[in-house]
């Protein structure tokens, strides 16, 4: 595993799992809400994040955690893990409320700059329909990555499973 993809509903826990795993494999961590966002939550433009996006995609290595499904296309080609975090929503809307309390009013490490934690109820209901908008075509391209390893998981029990079996540095 030299090049991780990780993907899932916001709130499954997928910038958690990119941290521990990039400490336990030693492999720098990608978060791609660092490449999108920008001070006051302003994104960068469509070809500034993709310029950002191929650096990253040509280096060696990298655990590369978001969905951004207009990219995962390239990033499949380029991976040879991949983790889908497919959790039920209850699931994530835990997780994204959790966080909001835990980080409120504060930068979280796989944020961009300037992008202090926030309660968004359109986000809230974004989480609430990802399934439904999403599953489908995420295992469509699951099935077509058939060059990397692919583990689905889906909770944290399972989560904790996998990174329990890894080797200790």
């Amino acid at each position: 595993m030299e090049r991780i993809l990780i993907i899932g509903c916001s709130g499954s826990g997928k910038s958690t799992l990119a941290r521990a795993l990039g400490e336990k494999l030693a492999l720098p961590v990608v978060h791609l809400d660092q490449l999108w966002w920008q001070e006051g939550w302003e994104n960068v433009s469509r070809e500034e994040f993709d310029r950002r996006l191929q650096a990253v995609l040509d280096r060696p290595q990298w655990i590369i955690d978001g969905n951004y499904s207009r990219t995962i296309p390239q990033r499949l080609a380029r991976c040879d893990t991949i983790l889908y975090l497919d959790f039920n929503r209850w699931q994530c809307l835990w997780g994204m409320f959790q966080r909001v309390i835990r980080n409120y009013g504060r930068v979280r490490p796989d944020m961009g700059p300037g992008c202090p934690e926030r309660f968004d109820p359109e986000f809230v209901k974004w989480i609430w329909n990802f399934n439904r908008e999403n599953r489908v075509r995420n295992y469509t391209w699951l099935a077509q990555a058939r060059h990397a390893r692919t583990l689905v998981l889906k909770n944290r029990k399972e989560v904790n499973a996998f990174l329990a079996s890894l080797p200790h540095p």
